[in-house]
C-alpha cells in the first residue's frame, strides 16, 4: 500500500553483531516488551536513566568500547537473539486475531485520527489521558493485527515541562524537540520529503509528514515547519492545544483536511475513518469535497461517506467540545463551502450551535451529525451523552438517541509491572497475554500464594520510593530547588506505609482538593500511630487554566506544612515514566471527580491491573468495575441536588472509609507480617480489572460494534 520510504539513519556506528539495535530503536514495539527494553538498558543502566530511556540517544552516545564488550557477552547475545526472534515473528505473524477472525478487514484499512498520542516519554506529543488512550489504541491494534493507520501532529515544542515554585505555583517550560533524537522518520518520495497542501482563503500552507512505527501500525504526524511557509504558519503545529482560537481552528483544519490528503498521498483508501474526539471532524468535509469534485451533490457525498465515519466523544459537557465563532469560520474556511456546493448559511447549518454568547460552529455537532458510528467511553457516559445531545434527535426518546458506548481500556503489556508479569507467566503459562481478555484465565489467580503476591507488591513499593528519592536528588543537584521542596517531593516516603496515589490532569471537576475538606481530620489520618498513611499527588494544569493552577497551589501549601511530616507529597512534571512507577507502586489509587463528569478515566485501570486498589467516585469505568470486593467507592451511584451537597457527602465518605476500612485492613497482618485480607482484595482487583478493562477487550468491541458495520 505504502510505496514511500522512511530511511533509518546509519549514524549509530554499531558493531555488526549488534546492528539491529538501531532498527529496534525506531519501532516502539520495544516499549511494551520488557526483554527488548532491557536489551537497551543493559548496555549502560546509568546512561539509560540519564537519557530518560531514549534508545536513539543511547546508541549515539554510548562508548564503542562498551559495545565491543557487550558483543562478547554470551548472556547478552543470547538475549539479543531471542528478542529479535520475537520481534521478527511478531512483525510477520500471519495469524493475529484480526486476519484470523475477521478476514474481511484485510486490505480495508482503518484511519484513526487523534490530536495527541501518548506512546512513550521520549516522544512528548501528548498532554494526558486522551493521548495515552490513543497510544494504547495503536499498540493493541498492532497486537491484534488490525490494518490501522493513525494520523496526528508532530509538536516541535513537545508538551510543557512543569516546575512548581516554592509557593506552589505551576510554571511552564517549553523544550523544543530535537527531531534527530526521536523515533520518527520523515516520509520521502524519490529522495524528497513528501508534503501536502492545505488551502486557507488567503494562502496555502505546506505540511510535511513523519512516520512513527508502533509495532505493525504506522502513525503519521503532520508538521507545518516547512520552508516556504510564513513564520506564523511554521508554528501552527509547534504546540499542543493552542489557547489562541485562530491557531486552534487552523490546527484542526490541518488535522482533518490535511490528514485526509496525507493519507491519500501515502496511497491509503481507508474503509473506516475514526475520529477520537471532535478535533479531526473537518475530515468529514474533506471526504465530501472529494466526491463533490467528482460530480456528486453535497447531499449525495455525505450519504456516501457517513457510514464510514466513526466518532468517539470523551466530553461529558457541551462546552468541552471545540466550538468556533461563525466569523472565525468565515476567516479560515470561506474557500471550502463553494467547493462543497454550499452557500454560507448552508455551511453554518452543518454544525450550528446556539450558545449564551451567540451562535457557534460545533465540532462535536459536525461529527455527531455526519457519522453513522457514535460512541461514548463508558456506560454512564453513554447515558450522559444521549441526554446531552438529545436535541440533535428530537424525534427520538432520550434512551434511543443513537450513541452507544465502548468503555475505555488500557494496554496491559505496556502498563503491567515486569515483576508481576513474570509471576503471572510462571503461574498461567508463557502465552497468557494472548488470552488476557478471557475471564476463565483469571480464575487461576485464586491459586497464587499470597506470599508471592505480597513479595511482588513490596518490590514495586520499594522501587517507587527509590525512584522518587533519585528524582529528588537529580532535581536538587541541578539547582533551583529549595530544601522545603526537597521534603515536599518525596524524599521521606516510606516504602512500608500505606501509600495513596492521586495523579491526573488538574482540572477543577476532578476535585483534587476534596481530601483537604477537613485538614485536621486528614492530619489525624496520615499521622496515626503505627498506621502511617502517605499521599502522593502529581499532575499538570493546562497553561491557560488558572483555577487548575490554584488547585495545585492549594495542595502544595498543605504538602509544605511541618505537621504533615513529609507524608503529603507533590511530584512535579507528571509524565508517562512517573505514571508507570505510581500505578505500579502505590497501594490505593484515589479518584474524586464530580460525578458524572468523568467520562471514563484510565489511570485507575492501570493501577488496578498492578494490584493497587481503587478508591473512587462511582463514575466512568469504576462504576462498571466496582463489586464491593475489588476496592472502595466514594459516595453513591446517584445524582445529588447540588455540587455543594455532593462535595460534602463525598468528603465524609472518603474520610470515614479511610478511617474505618482501608487503613485497618492494610495494617491487619498475620504472624509473618502479611496483610492477607488486603491481598485477597488485590487478587480480586487484578482478576476483575485486567480482562474487562484492557484495550484487548476495547478494540474487539470497536471492531464488532463499529468498524465492521462501517464496512457496509
Amino acid at each position: 500500500m505504502n510505496t514511500f520510504r522512511t530511511q533509518l539513519p546509519d549514524s549509530f556506528n554499531l558493531p555488526k553483531k549488534l546492528a539491529r539495535l538501531g532498527e529496534l530503536a525506531y519501532n516502539l514495539w520495544w516499549t511494551w516488551n520488557p526483554n527488548a527494553t532491557r536489551l537497551f538498558a543493559r548496555l549502560d543502566f546509568a546512561l539509560w536513566e540519564r537519557l530518560n530511556h531514549n534508545p536513539i540517544r543511547m546508541l549515539r552516545e554510548i562508548k564503542r568500547a562498551r559495545l565491543d564488550e557487550v558483543e562478547k557477552d554470551a548472556d547478552y547475545m543470547y538475549s539479543y537473539k531471542r528478542v529479535f526472534s520475537d520481534f521478527d515473528a511478531y512483525l510477520a505473524q500471519p495469524d493475529a486475531w484480526s486476519p484470523r477472525t475477521h478476514p474481511e478487514l484485510i486490505n480495508r484499512p482503518i484511519a484513526y485520527f487523534s490530536m495527541e498520542f501518548g506512546l512513550h516519554e521520549t516522544l512528548p506529543i501528548y498532554s494526558g489521558g486522551l493521548g495515552v488512550l490513543s497510544g494504547d489504541h495503536l499498540k493493541e491494534a498492532s497486537d491484534l493485527g488490525l490494518p490501522l493507520a493513525a494520523m496526528g501532529f508532530m509538536y516541535a515544542q513537545g508538551y510543557f515541562t512543569q516546575r512548581i515554585t516554592e509557593d506552589g505555583w505551576q510554571e511552564t517550560l517549553n523544550n523544543p524537540l530535537v527531531f534527530d533524537d526521536l523515533p520518527a522518520l520523515p516520509v520521502c518520495e524519490n529522495g524528497e520529503r513528501l508534503t501536502i497542501e492545505v488551502e486557507f482563503p488567503d494562502r496555502v500552507v505546506s505540511v510535511q509528514i513523519w512516520e512513527v512505527r508502533v509495532g505493525r501500525v504506522p502513525l503519521y504526524l503532520l508538521d507545518s515547519n516547512v520552508e516556504g511557509n510564513s513564520e506564523n504558519d511554521r508554528l501552527l503545529t509547534a504546540r499542543l492545544y493552542w489557547s489562541d482560537l485562530d491557531r486552534r481552528i487552523m490546527q484542526e483544519v490541518v488535522l482533518g483536511i490535511g490528514g485526509v490528503r496525507a493519507l491519500r498521498a501515502l496511497g491509503y483508501n481507508p474503509s473506516v475513518w475514526h475520529m477520537n474526539e471532535g478535533h479531526a471532524a473537518f475530515l468529514i468535509l474533506e471526504r465530501a469535497r472529494e466526491l463533490v469534485a467528482s460530480g456528486y451533490t453535497f447531499e449525495q457525498a455525505i450519504e456516501q461517506t457517513r457510514g464510514q465515519n466513526i466518532f468517539t466523544t470523551h466530553t461529558p459537557v457541551p462546552a468541552g467540545n471545540d466550538e468556533f465563532p461563525l466569523w472565525l469560520m468565515d476567516k479560515y474556511l470561506a474557500a471550502i463551502w463553494p467547493q462543497l456546493g454550499l452557500n454560507q448559511e448552508q455551511f453554518y447549518n452543518l454544525a450550528r450551535h446556539q450558545q449564551p454568547h451567540g451562535e457557534t460552529f460545533s465540532m462535536g455537532v459536525l461529527a455527531l451529525r455526519f457519522s453513522e458510528g457514535r460512541n461514548a467511553v463508558s456506560e454512564l457516559h453513554g447515558q450522559v451523552s444521549r441526554k446531552m445531545w438529545h436535541s440533535l434527535w428530537q424525534d427520538k426518546k432520550e434512551e434511543d438517541v443513537p450513541i452507544t458506548y465502548v468503555t475505555n481500556g488500557v494496554h496491559t503489556a505496556n502498563w503491567m509491572a515486569r515483576r508481576l508479569r513474570n509471576l503471572l507467566t510462571d503461574e498461567f503459562g508463557a502465552d497468557w497475554l494472548d488470552h488476557l481478555d478471557e475471564p476463565e484465565l483469571w480464575a487461576k489467580l485464586d491459586d497464587i500464594q499470597i506470599e508471592k503476591l505480597w513479595a511482588v507488591r513490596l518490590h514495586l513499593k520499594r522501587k517507587l520510593v527509590f525512584y522518587l528519592r533519585e528524582r529528588v536528588r537529580d532535581r536538587w543537584t541541578h539547582g533551583g530547588f529549595h530544601p522545603v521542596q526537597v521534603v515536599s517531593s518525596g524524599v521521606m516516603v516510606n516504602p512500608y506505609a500505606l501509600t495513596i496515589g492521586f495523579a491526573r490532569r488538574f482540572a477543577t471537576y476532578k476535585r483534587a482538593s476534596l481530601i483537604l475538606s477537613d485538614v485536621e481530620r486528614l492530619l489525624n489520618i496520615i499521622n496515626r500511630p503505627n498506621m502511617p498513611v502517605q499521599i502522593i499527588f502529581a499532575g499538570k494544569a493546562h497553561p491557560a487554566d488558572d483555577p487548575g493552577k490554584q488547585l495545585i497551589q492549594k495542595i502544595y501549601r498543605q504538602v509544605k506544612r511541618a505537621e504533615t511530616g513529609g507524608r503529603l507529597v507533590f511530584i512535579e512534571d507528571y509524565d508517562m515514566n512517573l505514571a508507570r512507577y505510581l500505578v505500579q507502586g502505590v497501594d490505593v489509587w484515589m479518584n474524586t471527580p464530580r460525578r458524572p463528569l468523568e467520562a471514563s478515566g484510565t489511570s485507575g485501570m492501570k493501577a488496578g491491573l498492578n494490584g493497587a486498589l481503587n478508591f473512587s467516585v462511582l463514575d466512568g469505568w469504576w462504576r462498571e468495575s466496582y463489586n464491593g470486593k475489588n476496592g472502595w467507592a466514594i459516595g453513591e451511584d446517584k445524582e445529588h441536588v447540588s455540587p455543594e451537597v455532593q462535595d460534602a457527602t463525598d468528603a465524609e465518605t472518603l474520610y470515614s472509609t479511610l478511617e474505618n476500612e482501608i487503613i485497618p485492613l492494610f495494617y491487619d497482618r498475620d504472624i509473618k507480617d502479611v496483610p492477607r485480607g488486603w491481598l485477597e482484595r488485590v487478587k480480586e482487583s487484578i482478576k476483575t480489572v485486567t480482562p474487562q478493562f484492557s484495550t484487548r477487550r476495547m478494540l474487539k468491541e470497536y471492531v464488532e460494534k463499529l468498524y465492521l458495520k462501517a464496512l457496509g
